[in-house]
């Protein structure tokens, strides 16, 4: 019933069924902003209790935004998506104030296995991290299960 909807409704149907079980990406206060097949665009506010020893937002949670927006990317058709590896470029800080937004676009889905990019700027539009995510489908769905 779930896969007879239009993709980008079934998405939208899984990354509210995700983010409500998403407890992490909340506490973060991440927000999911848009999301379709294959893509997801999340925001996070840098709060002061985010920052490291050189009072830039901590690395792992600029790494924490971008494998959400990932999650959400490689879950959007509703098949049961993990990850099986990542890595992460730290381009420019990210400061207490700033507003970052993490783009995930799905590059290659074949079989099990996906690639996604995942892109995080600041509100001024500055690159601060490049991520790439690979993705194994596991069994079963997010939602209509």
């Amino acid at each position: 019933m779930m896969n007879d909807m239009h993709p980008d409704a079934l998405a939208r149907a899984v990354g509210e069924t995700m983010y409500a079980a998403d407890t992490a990406s909340q506490a973060l206060g991440m927000r999911v902003e848009d999301i379709g097949p294959g893509r997801a665009t999340l925001t996070m506010p840098v709060r002061a209790d985010m920052l490291n020893g050189h009072r830039t937002c901590h690395g792992g949670l600029i790494f924490s935004l971008a494998d959400s927006a990932f999650a959400f990317a490689c879950n959007s058709r509703n098949v049961s998506t993990v990850a099986s590896g990542c890595t992460i470029d730290f381009l420019a800080p990210a400061r207490q104030g700033d507003v970052l937004t993490a783009t995930a676009a799905e590059r290659s889905l074949a079989g099990r296995t996906g690639v996604y990019d995942v892109t995080v700027s600041n509100q001024e539009g500055q690159t601060v991290a490049l991520f790439r995510g690979r993705s194994y489908r596991i069994k079963g769905q997010v939602v209509g299960e």
